[in-house]
């Protein structure tokens, strides 16, 4: 029986790998720009982690986690989010004794049990932007502003910033109590998952996806009426620098986000309704977890999902150059060279390919023209007397004169050449 790639996973093939380059480069490059440095965390943590740091009444926790026992009997999950485990890696380093802010970013297989679909797998991918150590709402942002950066360079057009107040564990639980009063007449409707978080977080259920749900919470009170003057100064704020860097936005009361760890500002951004990004500010979560008082914000960005917005839009991506120069030979003298002069060329930047597979001369063009190679090299006889040959360019079959022995020069010719 052929062996299959398990439910909800993708194998990424060599004809995708320059789509997922591109837009990691591009992760990398503006992440740089803002002085952000690469984290990587274990693919598993301890399960408590994600129980104290996800929240116990999220999906995530409560039907999508892969959990097991190791064999020394302790409770292992397969991390299904990128902020909880940044978190732990600041505390357990003790960054948080460093100049702050800290500004991370990572990009990190993530893994939930969930339906498989169109750009959501059970193992995923995420680009996500951790900042540490300041309350200041210049800090969400900035973030936010960031996440744009990212999502315009990758060539998305139709964006759309969405944010709210979710207030402080001061103002909220007013709000909680407000919107549990007006889900008690209703109770008994909801799901079996929704009354369980009733009582523990009532708020999960205005981010639950069931229809009688969502039907019970489309007129429930919203958030922005109970918010204190403190959260409401600090989203004020928020949005005059959005608006110093002209980056349009719109106040949704609905977005909730699927984690508990999130206070004040939340954001969603989308693109022609396609949910693209999301985050927000979580000034509790480093405290809870066992770290030092202290406030953050970032967000996650599926990469999965972007990849597929970019096919999506018709999105052209440029190719990278696979092979630059295929080196053709005659003879077993000429077979020893074009295997010692390919080495050589690597060594210098230069990416070349031989005839590792016994074809004719005839077939070699055809492979050479396959693999989208650049430039080809023949090496017969003549050229080893001589230690001269051509280099012919594929695309329109232009010849440069070239001296084997001059590896600087093939390469000055290849890279300029293109």
């Amino acid at each position: 029986m052929e062996i299959q790639a398990p439910k909800g996973t993708k194998d990424m093939l060599p004809s995708q790998a320059y789509k997922w380059h591109y837009v990691e480069n591009i992760f990398r490059e503006i992440s740089k720009n803002f002085g952000i440095k690469e984290i990587r965390t274990p693919v598993f943590e301890h399960t408590e982690l994600f129980l104290r740091g996800v929240g116990e009444t999220t999906d995530i926790v409560q039907k999508e986690m892969y959990t097991f026992k190791d064999k020394g009997d302790r409770s292992i999950t397969l991390k299904p989010e990128g902020t909880a485990p940044a978190v732990r890696a600041f505390i357990e380093s003790r960054l948080f004794n460093e100049a702050q802010p800290t500004k991370l970013y990572y990009i990190t297989p993530c893994f939930r049990y969930e339906k498989a679909q169109k750009g959501r797998y059970r193992q995923f991918h995420q680009y996500g932007v951790e900042m540490f150590g300041s309350k200041e709402p210049s800090m969400d942002a900035e973030v936010m502003a960031l996440a744009m950066g990212v999502l315009k360079k990758v060539g998305l057009k139709s964006l759309k910033l969405n944010i709210n107040n979710l207030g402080c564990p001061e103002c909220r639980p007013k709000y909680n109590e407000a919107l549990k009063a007006f889900l008690k007449e209703n109770y008994d409707s909801l799901c079996e998952t929704c009354k369980t978080r009733f009582e523990k977080n009532p708020m999960r259920i205005l981010d639950c996806k069931e229809k009688s749900c969502k039907e019970i919470t489309k007129n429930a009170p919203i958030i922005l009426d109970y918010t204190c003057d403190s959260c409401n100064d600090h989203f004020s704020k928020v949005k005059e620098y959005l608006d110093v860097l002209e980056i349009p936005y719109s106040v949704d009361p609905g977005i909730v986000r699927g984690l508990d760890y999130y206070t004040k500002t939340i954001f969603e951004i989308l693109n022609d309704d396609y949910t693209v990004c999301g985050g927000g500010r979580y000034d509790k979560l480093i405290e809870e977890i066992g770290g030092p008082e202290m406030p953050a914000v970032g967000f996650g960005m599926g990469i999965e999902r972007l990849i597929a917005t970019i096919e999506d839009e018709n999105i052209e991506v440029p190719r990278e150059d696979d092979i630059e120069l295929y080196i053709s030979a005659r003879g077993e003298e000429g077979k020893m060279y074009a295997f010692k002069l390919a080495h050589k060329l690597r060594e210098i930047g230069v990416n070349a390919e031989i005839n590792h597979a016994g074809r004719s001369f005839k077939a070699e063009m055809k492979f050479a023209n396959k693999i989208g190679a650049l430039f080809n090299l023949v090496i017969g006889d003549d050229e080893l007397g001589t230690k001269e040959a051509k280099i012919k360019r594929m695309k329109d079959r232009e010849e440069f004169n070239i001296k084997l022995d001059n590896l600087e020069e093939i390469k000055q010719i290849i890279k300029s050449q293109k």
